[in-house]
């Protein structure tokens, strides 16, 4: 006895639809959580360089050494006369290789007398 009724494989039908959508949520998580990756390492990268900088090394050499390859692509340093570092790492993009922007952060050193 056949009891199927007009509503079966509706469940099928909806999973399907939501398919695209699930897979462009899993995209922007990944792409957030690559940007607080850029966030983080901006930090870990400013605090290298200002280290360096205050014991008269390359702080663009430093931070480079703490970074990623990925993060090093459009990498400024920029240390100013009073010991601060700003740093600004591009967010690549998950897709395309492109950059979304980019976060900058500072860092201040003073060596030990």
């Amino acid at each position: 006895m056949d009891l199927a009724t007009p509503e079966d494989g509706q469940a099928s039908v909806e999973l399907v639809a939501l398919l695209p959508l699930i897979g462009l949520l899993v995209l922007v998580l990944w792409q957030a959580a690559l940007a607080g990756e850029a966030v983080w390492l901006a930090g870990t990268a400013a605090r290298a360089a200002a280290r360096a900088h205050a014991v008269g090394a390359d702080p663009t050499t430093a931070a480079r050494t703490v970074l990623p390859r990925r993060f090093e692509r459009e990498l400024a340093v920029r240390p100013a006369s009073d010991g601060t570092v700003a740093v600004a790492v591009a967010v690549p993009a998950l897709v395309g290789g492109a950059t979304l922007t980019t976060v900058s952060t500072r860092a201040r050193f003073e060596a030990q007398r």
